[in-house]
């Protein structure tokens, strides 16, 4: 049985920066990078938002600077995941892909979230190459282009009015025929001239060549087919966040996201304090911390992803200190 200190499940801007702060406060943390190391970012041909880069970076470039920089203060990254969590007592006991055994007195979750999208093999084709699920992230790079926006709710509403700042034309594709969205969202789409709400129509394939998406054909619910010329195509349909292993174990949100803060506090309780969240980024259990995209449900860019991985390991190193 493996003894560490702090153990980190997750890569990306949350877990890396976490791992360069633990491991500057000496606690020698074991991160395991997951499936996928580096997390979403390594599906970004560019990033241009993200300070300290004036020229922009690609994303698998841009998390491998971080893996270095952690990794040149002594931080354990290992390839893999933890597969099983046991979170009722501490030292906290966890198992990897290759069933290796860990005791963890401390772990940062940082495992992050999933966009999600419509499932076509056309639409996989093209991530990367004018199909994003962030407009934020890549809208700059279609600035005077047309582009399709595919949601009802909220976040798609503003989706589509970020673009409408920087994009010629955008198409909103919306399933049914009204909008999901808060009323005030809805005006803000409807009194934008360059927003086309396109009601009851659902993507039957994104179009494109060996330069990228081209367009898209849509399906009407009265069983007519429009094409649309676009040369960016925007799935806002909403995120899934990477918390399975933690189901029952840590108090989530309806939607999975990791509650922390006074937000995880047992509301059963019979005292407004409850020992186990004394941290910002505290969890429902003592000692076990959260931070990135798996614990936030509203902003979820790299920026607010590696600030969240700097409080994480403050407050670990602190709860650390404390016990």
């Amino acid at each position: 049985m493996e003894k560490i200190k702090c153990l980190i499940i997750g890569s990306g801007p949350a877990g890396y920066t976490a791992a360069i702060y633990t491991a500057r406060a000496g606690l020698k943390p074991v991160v395991y990078a997951g499936l996928t190391p580096g997390g979403q970012l390594t599906t970004t041909s560019e990033v241009e938002n993200f300070p300290g880069y004036p020229d922009g970076v690609n994303g698998t470039v841009m998390m491998d600077d971080l893996r270095r920089q952690a990794e040149r203060f002594g931080a354990d990254i290992r390839q893999g995941e933890i597969t099983s969590v046991g979170l009722s007592v501490r030292p906290f006991r966890v198992t990897t892909d290759e069933s290796h055994q860990i005791e963890a007195e401390s772990i940062i979750v940082a495992t992050g979230a999933t966009a999600l999208y419509l499932g076509l093999p056309s639409e996989s084709r093209y991530i990367g190459m004018g199909v994003s699920a962030c407009a934020v992230c890549d809208g700059f790079f279609y600035r005077g282009r047309d582009v399709a926006v595919v949601g009802g709710g909220d976040s798609a509403c503003e989706e589509a009015l970020y673009l409408s700042t920087l994009c010629r034309q955008v198409y909103l594709v919306v399933r049914k025929p009204f909008l999901r969205a808060s009323k005030h969202m809805q005006r803000r789409v409807f009194e934008t001239s360059n927003i086309e709400v396109l009601f009851e129509h659902t993507t039957q394939e994104v179009l494109g060549d060996e330069s990228g998406v081209t367009g898209a054909r849509l399906g009407k619910a009265d069983g007519t087919v429009r094409e649309i010329a676009i040369e960016g195509f925007f799935p806002a349909i909403g995120h899934s966040p990477r918390t399975e292993i933690f189901r029952g174990q840590l108090r989530l949100d309806p939607d999975g996201y990791i509650l922390t803060g006074p937000a995880a506090a047992d509301p059963d309780a019979e005292t407004d304090s409850d020992p186990a969240t004394p941290y910002p980024t505290s969890t429902s259990v003592r000692g076990v911390f959260a931070a990135g995209d798996v614990a936030d449900r509203v902003y979820q860019q790299a920026i607010t992803a590696a600030a969240a991985g700097c409080r994480a390991a403050l407050d670990c190193e602190r709860f650390l200190l404390d016990e």
